[in-house]
């Protein structure tokens, strides 16, 4: 097929000018190196997207580069013989938007370790309502999994339950026949979280103590938050539960005793979605587009914007006025 001289992508420079970002004019050349070449359909918008998009956080190591974390489209170009022009791919992580080029363009090119083949139960556009954020989601249910972590132990947390990665792993969680606890600072989002499958949906307040060992109440969660509120679900779990560490909205620190661990033997478990081995993504794709597609992703799915809408929705993410996933249309 042929391809364009140019097109427009949404690019983020930091120079002797500062920073800035927005739509821009490139060519193929201008893009990162790799052996697959994907024209883009979608992508969507992770709180990493809006730091690197706004420049309030330090994620793009080298400039300039194309932002966006996630991407899925179709493969139009490759040197690699396990990738075939028409196969229908997606990649998220793997230094996109962090050392290479990501998938706010109509074309990216892409190392082929990082290409994971569209799962035959999603279409491309599901795929990035899922994104990292669900991707996320899914890779700490199968982290406490691999630690044993049955129904049987009780609820699931699940912090900052109304963002991307909370809204999709209530979804989840329950899907798996987990029962889901869904801890939120906006009350108005109840009706909708209990739609997503949450069975009670809690207030922040509920781990905000910070006590080094409380009443057991939940088999686990995933935390987003860090700070007081993973040191209030740890002190919370009951024994032998696990809770997985997947951001640091509230903070980094984490102070607290060792109790709830010899005490309790609970286990706190850590993802990091960005870098996860190839095999780790190709089995947690595969559960994404069977067993644990998450049943909401209508719902879950809020807004659909372009890539000029891009610099609204990074303001409103980092304000904290997002619920739910965006998703970007490339084409």
């Amino acid at each position: 097929m042929s391809l364009p001289a140019s097109f427009t992508a949404f690019r983020i420079h930091q120079d002797d000018h500062g920073h800035r970002s927005g739509l821009e004019s490139i060519g193929l050349d201008d893009l990162s190196a790799g052996q697959v070449l994907v024209r883009a359909h979608w992508s969507s918008v992770n709180y990493k997207d809006a730091l690197a998009g706004t420049g309030k956080g330090r994620i793009l190591r080298r400039f300039p580069l194309v932002g966006g974390i996630d991407v899925a489209g179709t493969v139009v170009a490759s040197t690699d013989p396990a990738w075939r022009e028409g196969d229908a791919v997606l990649a998220t992580g793997c230094g996109l938007s962090e050392t290479r080029d990501g998938g706010y363009s109509p074309y990216v090119r892409l190392e082929s370790s990082a290409v994971i083949a569209q799962p035959s139960g999603l279409s491309p556009r599901e795929a990035m309502v899922i994104g990292t954020a669900g991707f996320t989601a899914a890779l700490a249910l199968l982290r406490m999994q691999d630690n044993r972590l049955t129904p049987a132990h009780g609820p699931l947390a699940v912090t900052g339950a109304s963002g991307g990665v909370g809204c999709l792993a209530v979804d989840i969680f329950s899907r798996a026949g987990y029962a889901v606890h869904a801890i939120s600072g906006k009350p108005g989002q109840a009706d909708w979280l209990r739609s997503l499958g949450a069975a009670e949906v809690l207030p922040r307040e509920a781990l905000a103590d910070a006590g080094p060992l409380q009443s057991a109440r939940f088999g686990g969660g995933l935390d987003s938050a860090g700070g007081t509120m993973l040191t209030s679900l740890l002190a919370q779990t009951v024994p032998y539960g696990s809770v997985v560490s997947a951001g640091l909205a509230a903070g980094p620190s984490l102070e607290m005793t060792v109790m709830p661990f010899i005490l309790r033997g609970v286990s706190l478990l850590g993802v990091s979605s960005a870098n996860a081995p190839r095999a780790l993504r190709e089995q947690v794709w595969a559960q994404l587009g069977t067993a644990w597609r998450p049943a909401h992703l209508d719902a879950i799915c809020t807004r659909e914007v372009v890539l000029a809408d891009l610099p609204e929705v990074f303001d409103g993410m980092l304000a904290g006025g997002s619920t739910g996933r965006t998703v970007v249309r490339i084409d």
